[in-house]
């Protein structure tokens, strides 16, 4: 991944009310949420909010939406995730050297 992208979805993910929502995803699983059950689980009262948080997380590759029939389900897509949170782990610790204390010197 690169910062760039990174930075957008973390930006992304700083409002309170899109990390709600997308937790709200995550939980759900593959199957994902239909946007009235999402908008309910979120206390997200006026559809054009919702939607509009939604757009800021599909344009940030963390969330899809699928339209099935009359519905729009909307999932969190879990490889886009994954990478995040690997790419804000994977270099944990590598510059700290260690004493032999277990504590960073």
């Amino acid at each position: 991944m690169n910062v760039e992208q990174v930075a957008k979805q973390l930006e992304a993910l700083g409002s309170p009310a899109r990390l709600r929502i997308y937790r709200a995803l995550v939980r759900a699983g593959h199957a994902g949420l239909p946007v009235r059950q999402l908008q309910e689980r979120v206390g997200i009262s006026a559809a054009s909010t919702l939607s509009h948080h939604l757009h800021r997380l599909i344009l940030t590759g963390l969330v899809s939406q699928e339209r099935q029939a009359t519905t729009l389900i909307c999932r969190a897509i879990y490889p886009a995730m994954n990478d995040l949170v690997g790419f804000l782990a994977d270099e944990c610790c590598a510059d700290e050297t260690c004493s032999g204390t277990g504590e960073a010197a």
